[in-house]
């Protein structure tokens, strides 16, 4: 789509068609879904005498979907295939690049936003250029396609609008084949690929949490041991933003305690914001006079680290 002839004459096209023969064939192949806008671009393909970018905005949203929709089964397959991959090429590139270069000088919190961002800004310069050129292959098409229909059928006009209907129009199914392999991406993305991502930074985001629990338990602990009791009145500060600690003299549903340290999750964002209101849990045992931890994660989520000290 991106590598068309702008020669003068544009490719493929009959010069000695009558206007309103030309226009004749161009409706049986557009088809009556969109005809007056692609009619209008057509005739000013035809009156400059070269092919030129124009905006289209199925173009730019959803390629795919669009080239089925208007029967490209062929340049679909290629475009998902050869566009695709040169695109993934791209952000590989860019990301490795960056990585090496910009990422160890920048912040954590603001390293996956740049990665989605430069992600974006190629896909979506893909997606301009695409959109750019979209008109102008659609024409070129047309324009192929008579060019076939009229080398086929010379004086069988019956035949020339077969062929056209038969290779131009719009294909609904095409169309429900396209939104349907992007949900299927989706969803292969949503099981396949996102755990992934999540699982690790669920894996930082748990063991952060934890050591902050940890250390505000073990400066209760020094408290505990010198006066006795549960210094219930100590403030418990952290720099961790994402852990809201409290203390309190007795912890329900755990064993036998006098004192406990709780680490409460918060403010964490997509893909683990299910951890959020998650908490650890420091208690003092009163039955064997050590402090052991829990968690109100499941069994799959839970650390191995939090387990009786």
């Amino acid at each position: 789509m991106l590598f068309i002839e702008t020669d003068s004459p544009p490719p493929f096209y009959q010069e000695q068609l009558t206007p309103a023969k030309r226009k004749q064939l161009d409706q049986w192949f557009i088809g009556h879904r969109t005809q007056s806008y692609y009619l209008k671009r057509f005739e000013q393909f035809d009156e400059q005498g070269y092919l030129s970018p124009k905006w289209h905005w199925a173009g730019f949203f959803i390629t795919l979907p669009w080239l089925l929709y208007r029967k490209r089964y062929m340049d679909a397959l290629v475009y998902s295939v050869a566009g695709w991959s040169f695109i993934q090429l791209n952000i590989v590139i860019a990301l490795v690049t960056f990585e090496f270069i910009a990422m160890p000088f920048i912040a954590d919190v603001y390293q996956m936003p740049i990665r989605i961002g430069i992600a974006a800004v190629i896909w979506l310069f893909w997606a301009a250029m695409v959109a750019r050129w979209t008109d102008a292959y659609y024409y070129r098409m047309a324009r192929r396609e008579i060019a076939d229909a009229l080398e086929d059928y010379p004086r069988d006009e019956a035949a020339q609008k077969a062929h056209l209907r038969r290779e131009g129009g719009v294909s609904l199914f095409g169309l429900g084949l396209g939104f349907g392999f992007f949900i299927f991406a989706l969803m292969v993305i949503n099981v396949q690929f996102l755990p992934i991502i999540a699982k690790k930074k669920e894996t930082e985001i748990l063991f952060d949490a934890y050591y902050t629990t940890k250390m505000a338990q073990d400066e209760v602990e020094d408290v505990y041991q010198q006066n006795g009791q549960c210094p219930v009145s100590l403030p418990l500060t952290s720099d961790n933003e994402q852990v809201r600690l409290h203390m309190t003299a007795q912890m329900q549903g755990v064993a036998d305690n006098d004192c406990a340290v709780v680490g409460t999750m918060q403010n964490i964002k997509f893909p683990t914001r299910y951890l959020n209101d998650q908490t650890f849990v420091f208690y003092h045992n009163l039955d064997n006079d050590n402090w052991e931890c829990v968690s109100s994660l499941n069994k799959k989520q839970a650390p191995a680290y939090c387990a009786s000290d």
